[in-house]
Formats: C-alpha cells, sequence, structure tokens
C-alpha cells in the first residue's frame, strides 16, 4: 500500500486540472458574494448559482485594466482559468476578465467576431495606410446633432482652418445605424478628391457603441479606398470599427487631430526650415566667397598681367631712357651744328667780304681770279661784295708787293 503526503496529492489533482484544455479558457456566470478587495489590490469573490459555488481571484495587474468591477450580487460572466490553490486545497478560478451579465454576452459576440475577422486579415498591420500629411478634404461620417461634430469642428478649425469638411450624415446608434454608417463611407468613396474620412461618435455604453461591432461597418471600412480614422467612445472604449480603420484615435477629437496637423506646429517647422536654410545660404554664400577667393589668388599668381605690368613699366622706362637719350644726342648734335655753323661761318667768304673783301670772276667762264696773271687789259670782270656784285673792266693789271 503507497501512503502520499496531502501536498503530493494535492499538486497532483493541479496538474490534472492544469493539463485540461477546457478549464485554461473558459467563461463562467454566476452571481458575486464575499467581494473584497486585499491591501494589495488583489480581487476575492465567490460566484455562484442556485446549486453551487467557485471561489475566484483576480490579480492587481488585471483588476487595473478592468473598466468595470462588480459588486455583492450583480450578475457577471468572468472569464479566466481554474486551478488548484495548493495551500488551502481548494480549486478556483484565476480570473483575468469580468463583464455584467448582460453586456457580457455582447461582450463574447464582439471577442467571436474580433477573432473571425482577424482569422481573415482584416486587422493586418501591413494594409493600413498612412493619413495625407497635408489633407484639403475630410469626409466625417456622425451625427449632424452629436457634440462630436461639434468638437471635430471646433478641432479642426483652430488646428487647420484650411481643411474643407464634408459631412456624410448618419444615426450612431440604434439598430439602423450600422446600415446608414456604411452608406455614409460608400458616399464618401463617391468623392476621388476625398483625402481620408473620419468615423465618429461620442462616449456611452457598450450598447450605444454597438453599431460599430457591426460586421457589415468593419467591412465597409475595410473595403474603403480612402484612409479611415475612427474616434469612437472614450479612450478605453474600443469597437470592431477601431481594429480595421487605418488610424483609431481615443475620441472624436482626437480623431479630427490625427487627421490634420497642427498650424502651429507648421509655423515652427516652417521658421525652423527657413532658419535652416537660411544658415544653409549663408555657408554656401561664405564657402563660394573662400573658393572664388582662392581662385582669384591662384589667376592672380599665373595671369599674364604682371608680366604684361612689367613690360609696360619696362617699355615706359626704354621709352624714357630713349628720350633722353635722344634729348642728349639732339643736345649734341645741335652744339656741334651751332660750332660748325660757326666755323661755316668763319670759313665763309660772305664774312670775308663782309670784312671788305670781293670776289672776282671772268664774266665769261666764270672762273675765280686768284692771280693778276689771269687777267689782262680790256677782260670783262663780275666782282661780288658782302651786299651784291657788279661788273667791271680791266684797265690795267699791277703786282702787289708782299710784306
Amino acid at each position: 500500500m503507497q501512503i502520499y503526503r496531502v501536498s503530493q496529492i494535492t499538486a497532483y489533482i493541479k496538474g490534472l486540472f492544469d493539463s485540461d484544455y477546457a478549464l485554461q479558457d473558459l467563461w463562467l456566470e454566476g452571481e458575486v458574494s464575499n467581494y473584497s478587495r486585499a491591501a494589495s489590490g488583489h480581487v476575492y469573490f465567490t460566484l455562484k448559482d442556485e446549486e453551487a459555488q467557485i471561489r475566484c481571484v483576480m490579480w492587481r495587474s488585471q483588476a487595473e485594466r478592468q473598466a468595470y468591477l462588480p459588486q455583492n450580487g450583480e450578475a457577471i460572466i468572468a472569464h479566466g482559468r481554474i486551478s488548484v490553490y495548493e495551500a488551502g486545497g481548494r480549486y478556483q478560478l484565476y480570473v483575468d476578465d469580468i463583464q455584467p451579465a448582460g453586456a457580457g454576452l455582447l461582450y463574447l459576440q464582439f471577442e467571436a467576431l474580433k477573432e473571425r475577422l482577424a482569422a481573415e486579415g482584416l486587422f493586418d498591420v501591413e494594409r493600413k495606410r498612412p493619413l495625407p500629411p497635408f489633407p484639403r478634404r475630410l469626409g466625417l461620417v456622425t451625427s449632424p446633432t452629436a457634440a462630436a461634430l461639434r468638437d471635430i469642428v471646433n478641432v479642426l478649425r483652430r488646428r487647420y482652418p484650411l481643411v474643407e469638411v464634408v459631412l456624410s450624415p448618419t444615426l450612431v446608434q440604434g439598430d439602423e445605424a450600422p446600415s446608414q454608417i456604411v452608406a455614409a463611407i460608400k458616399a464618401l468613396n463617391q468623392h476621388t478628391d476625398m483625402d481620408a474620412i473620419i468615423v465618429a461618435r461620442g462616449g456611452g455604453s457598450l450598447e450605444d457603441l454597438w453599431a460599430f461591432n457591426d460586421e457589415r461597418v468593419a467591412r465597409a471600412i475595410y473595403a474603403s479606398q480612402i484612409p479611415v480614422v475612427t474616434g469612437v467612445g472614450h479612450e478605453t472604449d474600443f469597437t470592431i470599427a477601431d481594429f480595421v480603420a487605418d488610424v483609431r484615435a481615443p475620441t472624436p477629437s482626437a480623431a479630427a487631430e490625427v487627421a490634420v496637423p497642427d498650424r502651429q506646429e507648421l509655423r515652427g517647422a516652417v521658421e525652423n526650415w527657413r532658419g535652416r536654410l537660411v544658415q544653409l545660404m549663408r555657408g554656401r554664400i561664405e564657402e563660394g566667397r573662400r573658393a572664388l577667393q582662392y581662385r582669384e589668388q591662384i589667376l592672380r599668381r599665373f595671369s599674364p598681367q604682371a608680366q604684361i605690368d612689367s613690360y609696360r613699366q619696362r617699355i615706359d622706362d626704354l621709352m624714357h631712357s630713349a628720350l633722353a637719350g635722344l634729348k642728349h644726342h639732339l643736345a649734341l648734335a645741335r652744339e656741334r651744328l651751332r660750332t660748325l655753323d660757326s666755323q661755316l661761318q668763319t670759313l665763309s667768304p660772305l664774312a670775308t667780304l663782309e670784312r671788305g673783301y670781293a670776289i672776282a670772276r671772268h664774266l665769261g667762264t666764270g672762273k675765280v681770279v686768284r692771280s693778276i696773271a689771269q687777267v689782262g687789259a680790256g677782260d670783262r670782270l663780275e666782282v661780288r661784295v658782302s651786299d651784291g656784285q657788279f661788273e667791271s673792266t680791266v684797265e690795267a693789271a699791277q703786282q702787289c708787293r708782299q710784306t
């Protein structure tokens, strides 16, 4: 006979629970009793019906994420896994999600549709399209009487007044809302110049937002040729439309902020780019100036202008020297000429004639008479004196005594 310890058999039983897949993912419905929350933040309660009860625990990490926590006497559905608490020797439900019983059925439908559409690829990140950075025209699918419309218009007017808004009105709550939302999305897709579509509704209960969990709405968003932004409910509300949309915003106002840029940020960006462009241009200009100066220095170094200037100055020097030499030569020539002139004047027969001498020539032959032997009585002579000439006839020739 084999004898087991209590801990051994308890661990064995726990293993049986943990290996049973049906007990690891289930929903239980019942009424809450013995509800308490420990100082640690963990939640403990009992879930019961008319015939049985089960202890439940929700750890603080899950409880803090809950939008809804029950009170004693409320009917709920709880999701989790069943296992054994070995120290207490009892089995219990480890809860990770709680929904009110009425809304819980809707939540189960939500999860089922979400799982099916996800399997079809409607939520794939790869198919989601970016929003245009500077939209010119936005389509708006919402109720014309809803506060969400006013909120969106106010945000768009404040952030980016250049954008044009085209309202495609629809009900956003009730049985007829899904078909009208689908029609509104399709109507906006007829506009080829539409840049993006905002599908919006303000906050409300799960039932109020249920139109945006309709499969027809999800498929209309998926089929839209225009990028879709959803802003449905509050930040904690998630709908099927949010998962299909190209961009999900937590509120209608946030959807408007996501869809358009902020003009203040744009103004700042423009100023920043202007400053950077000015700096860049100044840098380019300064760089070009330095390059130009460098090339100018190179050109000056190898330019023929310096040699031309040197030759020009050399020519001026040569011209000056030549002119000075010429002047000197002319002065010497002039002085020489003056000397020769003086000598010529001294040796000139005219000078001799000035002193009272005369030149006699035979009238017929023109020969100068230098001796009395050349003339005889009766010869006719031409006599030249300093101021003219006259003719004479030789009457007699007489030799003079030498002294």
